[in-house]
């Protein structure tokens, strides 16, 4: 329980940190023209945008999980976002849940796909604005492999975070019209598959 609540705690901040420069943007420049979450592309897919994501979702969402079980497996021994969860089987599965959903892949999506990407787009063409916000996503989330791993590890994990986030982007704008609860639910099933790997000892 103290896990869940800590969670919960957790969560709620990094969401404030991570609306808070998009929230201040919007209000100075788009809030007369839009709501500030779909600005933000936080919207319902519709039905017949859902039958041409679902099928490229439910790739990405192995592929990440893939990607994430490798980096697990690379980073045994070694303190992680999902340490928390080594070894506590169902009972920090509340725990699990929270933190897939809303401690890590809600905070990142709002701001990279969410707030980064449709920025980047307004200035130039999606191609390379989705390669600036993909290498932004890969580098921040590698930089704590620079010390832990060798040099040829590193980079494969950097490259394989870049290709999920370039399509992520992908999906989002080319599939659903701009919302960005596809790549949400993709990201948030491959951070639950880490935590559930974690909390039963499968990495």
């Amino acid at each position: 329980m103290e896990l869940f609540i800590a969670k919960i705690v957790s969560s709620f901040l990094e969401i404030i940190l991570a609306a808070a420069i998009p929230f201040l943007y919007w209000i100075f420049t788009e809030r007369k023209q839009s709501t500030f979450l779909n600005w933000l592309g936080f919207k319902k897919v519709s039905k017949h945008d859902f039958k041409r994501f679902f099928v490229p979702v439910l790739g990405m969402i192995l592929l990440f999980s893939l990607a994430s079980f490798f980096i697990l497996l690379r980073l045994k021994g070694v303190s992680t976002a999902t340490t928390v969860f080594r070894g506590g089987g169902y009972t920090v599965l509340p725990a699990i849940l929270i933190y897939g959903i809303f401690n890590t892949a809600l905070p990142e999506e709002l701001f990279f796909r969410g707030f980064l990407l449709k920025r980047l787009m307004s200035k130039m063409a999606f191609p390379l604005a989705n390669f600036i916000q993909s290498l932004c996503f890969a580098l921040i989330h590698s930089f704590m492999f620079f010390k832990l791993l060798d040099i040829g590890s590193t980079i494969m994990i950097t490259m394989f975070i870049f290709g999920i986030a370039y399509g992520m982007g992908y999906i989002n704008e080319k599939k659903t019209q701009g919302s960005i609860v596809p790549s949400w639910l993709i990201h948030a099933a491959a951070n639950i598959f880490s935590g559930i790997c974690a909390a039963f000892m499968l990495s």
